[in-house]
């Protein structure tokens, strides 16, 4: 796994909005700027149109501050329309690249597939575009509110100085008290939300066995914890908050007397009374407003570290110069390797050479290595060691978009995806009407398609779960046939077939055959091995033999015009020396 040093991805992102924030930025200048008009108008009203009993001033101030208050409204108007803007800048020029690592996170973490980077980034360009950044553009004007509470009387800066400090220690305290519990929350609803996921991808089977209760049990305990540290949170941020705004409140009331007592002895008017309490309202409010939005700003800052660990960690796919069109020469040199994340090898010193059109089928007991040869084989899974050549070029120098047309593989567990028959099988490509045909009838599968209730363009759900395992199996065949691939890998692809399935795929592999395509084969069925160049052995991880056919399953070969040859029986004798232990040999009868 790469670590980028270069500076997030993320915050590369952010940075290309830089521009926009000043712009906000600037607005929110002249937004505090126009926040001083009514406390002005409200002193000019006491000090001035009282005093003068002019009602021509009234009119004229009144329109001033109503326009006023009407380019203010524009400002916020733009400002938050800006920040949305940005928020969805982000989502679009981040998403795929954040798809993309989740992507490569699952395959390198196969058992933790989750979509919570997602919910991260919504939960991040919600909080850019909502009201809890203002409170972070108006907290620089803090200071000059003050100061022009100042500037009434130095009581008034010193009051509402010592008020500000207040407030800004309960923020601090509010950070300290719920950061680790927000955090620990928030790790905890993921986690039971991965579980709940997982959970419904199996309903079949929770349902079945009766293990609903049990597993929903699991999940309960990680989410009632989860609503523990989360109450616990909200009821220490709730009991600052709640300090907070009676502090605010109590600080312009007693402000105001503060002010009444200076207007009795003559150091204020009445209108700097009135306005200073105003004033005071605006200074405390972006300190007030940074307390309420906290957990918003801690949901963000959480889903940020999450997103800047996911794409510092998996890095972004270099461009690669583009390799002619392989031709199915697989080559593996000494090849070491384990599921990611384990340290142990499942496969160990594998070398192996499949020329061009050549057929291997890979036998040996459960847990022999032979999903993991199929996937290392592919560049699914890196090998520890040694290195895996795909016409001479080691597998990992290739596009994989670019190379992937050229691939079919047919793994043991089938997902087939939202979308028609045909669009399945076209790998969500456009559409080749002749080449999904053609891929289908290949397969095997073109009269069970047609009898579908539209066809080709029957809509499957999720995992296709309005057809039987067979059906999907062999849809997922024709899906790793489409396109003329060079190399072709099956992971028991006969896992689900009945018969006539199983000789429907033997006439496959003939014609794959015929057209020259390299295939890996992995199987447990004698009909299959006979249709194959040579029979890999595996045991522990490692080759036992690498033997032709006829010395393994004794059966039929058949042909790419559907015709069956018949291959002598060898039988496996014991030498006399064994004395009754089979040596693993085999002679003719």
């Amino acid at each position: 796994m790469a670590v980028s040093h270069e500076g997030s991805d993320l915050k590369k992102v952010l940075n290309t909005s830089r521009q926009s924030f000043i712009y906000v930025g600037i607005f929110s200048f002249f937004i505090n700027l126009l926040m001083l008009a009514p406390p002005l108008y409200m002193l000019q009203v006491y000090d001035r149109v009282i005093t003068t009993r002019s009602q021509e001033t009234l009119l004229m101030l009144t329109l001033l501050v109503i326009f006023l208050f009407l380019v203010m409204g524009g400002l916020e108007l733009l400002r938050s329309r800006i920040l949305v803007r940005i928020g969805n800048r982000l989502d679009v020029l981040i998403s795929q690249r954040l798809y993309s690592a989740m992507f490569k996170r699952s395959l390198i973490m196969p058992g933790r597939p989750s979509a919570q980077p997602l919910n991260d980034l919504t939960t991040l360009r919600q909080f850019l575009s909502g009201n809890g950044l203002f409170a972070f553009f108006d907290a620089p004007w803090v200071p000059i509110y003050i100061a022009v509470l100042a500037m009434f009387h130095p009581w008034f800066g010193l009051f509402a100085l010592g008020a500000g400090i207040i407030l800004a220690t309960l923020a601090i305290i509010n950070e300290a008290i719920t950061k680790s519990l927000l955090n620990d929350a928030n790790s905890q609803h993921v986690l039971s939300q991965d579980l709940a996921n997982s959970n419904l991808r199996n309903a079949e089977v929770l349902h079945a066995m009766g293990m609903l209760p049990n597993i929903m049990g699991r999940w309960s305990a990680r989410h009632r914890e989860y609503l523990v540290l989360q109450s616990k949170a909200s009821d220490r941020a709730g009991m600052i908050t709640n300090t907070s705004k009676v502090l605010r409140l109590m600080f312009q009331s007693l402000i105001l007397g503060l002010g009444a007592y200076l207007v009795l002895t003559g150091d204020l008017t009445p209108g700097m009374m009135i306005a200073g309490s105003i004033l005071m309202g605006r200074a405390l409010a972006p300190i007030d407003q940074m307390i309420n939005g906290w957990k918003g700003f801690s949901g963000a800052r959480t889903a940020r570290a999450r997103l800047e660990e996911l794409l510092n960690t998996i890095a972004a796919e270099e461009p690669r110069m583009p390799l002619p069109k392989p031709k199915g020469r697989l080559v593996l040199e000494g090849v070491t390797a384990a599921p990611p994340g384990q340290k142990l090898p499942t496969l160990r010193n594998i070398n192996l050479t499949l020329a061009r059109g050549e057929h291997l089928a890979i036998v040996g007991a459960s847990a022999s290595g032979k999903s993991t040869l199929a996937r290392v084989a592919l560049g699914i899974w890196p090998s520890q060691f040694g290195c895996v050549r795909l016409d001479g070029a080691d597998i990992t120098q290739w596009n994989r978009s670019a190379l992937g047309p050229h691939i079919g593989y047919l793994p043991q567990d089938i997902e087939l995806f939202d979308g028609t028959i045909s669009e399945n099988i076209a790998r969500f490509d456009a559409v080749d009407p002749q080449a999904v045909v053609h891929a289908a009838q290949k397969a095997g599968v073109h009269e069970m398609i047609l009898e579908q209730p539209n066809g080709y363009d029957t809509w499957l759900s999720h995992g296709g779960n309005t057809l039987s395992a067979g059906q999907r199996q062999r849809i997922g065949l024709a899906r790793a046939l489409y396109g003329q691939p060079v190399l072709v890998v099956l992971d028991e692809p006969d896992a689900n077939l009945d018969e006539a399935g199983e000789q429907s795929l033997a006439h496959c592999l003939a014609l794959l055959r015929q057209e020259g395509t390299t295939a890996m084969i992995i199987t447990h069925r004698t009909l299959l091995l006979t249709n194959v160049d040579k029979v890999l052995v595996l045991k522990e991880g490692q080759i036992s033999s690498i033997k032709p056919p006829t010395s393994i399953a004794p059966v039929a070969r058949m042909t790419a015009d559907g015709t069956r040859t018949v291959t002598p029986k060898r039988v496996t004798t014991l030498k006399p020396s064994a004395r009754g232990r089979n040596n693993g040999e085999d002679t003719q009868p």
